[in-house]
């Protein structure tokens, strides 16, 4: 934040143009609870789980609802999407009580209860912090785009899924040559926006000045990035209920996991150090967010559209307008067919072109009026009940005079 400030008060023009540009929301700790106990131990006294967790025991990164198995449960019943969404996934009724508790699984050998939810007396419930509920009302308040949590303890970036999927819920795929970054892992789900989670993890990884030095291996285990520093969560460390993954179901943003590195409260004296490795990461992974198309979604009279779907040919996962009718989508370089549809508007459908230099394609849709919503206000009118046509010559019958005599 200090350099941001500083570096546009003194005209620097990559900052004034990502300050200027770019709506930037800091968060200096989720949990101040932990920074506060591993504050008072210091680097040399502390250890790696400490500060981990809340005062009152929670793992905050973990404390979400899964979407993710609950999308797979509607997938294998073919609920999906339409009687289920792929996308802004509702957050459970139940969730969002005062009372309301999370069952997960208890123990490491369980593969079909390992952080999912359960319903069985071997699991134990977690209640969702209040920490949890303020950072899911701030998602839902503000339309981000994209999003990182700074963590430590290993030096690598992580995306979703983070959930693993059981082979007895995989879909049925045609089978894929695994490539040089990923073994051939069944109980892997990629996200539809798998290779645009990619580009953003390479983004901070390649420009970070050590992250991709990882020819002496991880930092408790060897090496999972295969020397890259980037890898899906569900790979490396697979658990339910992560934010990321709720952030990537329930709203727009894609959020990413950055591991700064091995210690997880560094000395003093090692903060400048750590602030050049990932000084240029930071600033290379916002500019991201300008990477991709955006617009605005409105009706013929110019009048925006709230709510509106954006939906993207061949990737499964949509976004949608904010209360402006503004709407951000990150994209890989490419052409892509896009479309805009809203409650009694006709779609609209064009072609967006995404390139490689920084700056998103602006991609506008107007939309018109469907005649589907006149029609179903004079359903309404009629209560629902299918409307008698009048035949020219037949005279009418009195309920009929007075029904049309309702409707003028």
């Amino acid at each position: 934040m200090q350099f941001l400030c500083k570096e546009y008060q003194d005209g620097n023009p990559r900052v004034r143009s990502l300050v200027t540009e770019t709506r930037i929301h800091l968060v200096p700790s989720l949990n101040p609870d932990g920074y506060e106990l591993a504050r008072e131990a210091g680097s040399e006294l502390g250890n790696w789980a400490l500060g981990h967790w809340t005062e009152e025991g929670y793992d905050l990164f973990e404390n979400f609802p899964d979407l993710a198995s609950a999308l797979w449960a509607a997938e294998e019943r073919k609920l999906v999407p339409h009687k289920f969404p792929n996308y802004h996934i509702p957050i459970p009724e139940h969730y969002l009580a005062e009372d309301a508790t999370v069952r997960r699984g208890a123990g490491h050998g369980a593969r079909l209860v390992m952080g999912r939810w359960c319903l069985t007396p071997q699991c134990s419930p977690w209640q969702v912090a209040v920490e949890t509920r303020a950072i899911m009302a701030w998602m839902d308040k503000n339309p981000f785009v994209l999003g990182a949590n700074l963590q430590g303890g290993e030096k690598l970036v992580s995306y979703p899924f983070d959930t693993a999927r059981p082979i007895s819920e995989t879909p049925a795929a045609a089978p894929r040559p695994p490539d040089d970054y990923e073994d051939d892992n069944p109980e892997l789900q990629e996200t539809p926006d798998h290779a645009i989670f990619r580009w953003l993890a390479i983004s901070y990884a390649s420009a970070h000045l050590t992250m991709t030095e990882t020819f002496r291996g991880g930092c408790h285990t060897q090496d999972m990035t295969n020397a890259m520093g980037i890898v899906q969560g569900a790979k490396w460390h697979p658990r339910a209920g992560s934010m990321n993954d709720f952030s990537y179901l329930h709203t727009n943003c894609l959020e990413l996991s950055i591991y700064l590195g091995c210690d997880k409260f560094p000395h003093e004296s090692e903060l400048q150090q750590e602030w050049e490795n990932n000084k240029e990461s930071l600033l290379t992974f916002m500019e991201q967010v300008h990477r991709g198309i955006k617009g605005l979604v409105t009706d013929q009279q110019g009048e925006p559209i709230a709510n509106a779907t954006i939906v993207v040919g061949g990737i499964s996962h949509n976004v949608k307008t904010a209360s402006g009718g503004d709407y951000w989508r990150i994209l890989n370089p490419g052409e892509y067919r896009v479309s805009a549809r809203a409650e009694g508007y006709n779609p609209s459908i064009k072609t967006c072109s995404v390139f490689y230099d920084i700056g998103a394609t602006q991609c506008n849709f107007v939309l018109s009026r469907s005649n589907w919503k006149r029609i179903r206000e004079i359903m309404a009118m009629n209560g629902n009940r299918p409307i008698r046509r009048i035949v020219p010559g037949r005279p009418m019958t009195p309920r009929e005079r007075m029904r049309l005599r309702m409707r003028l």
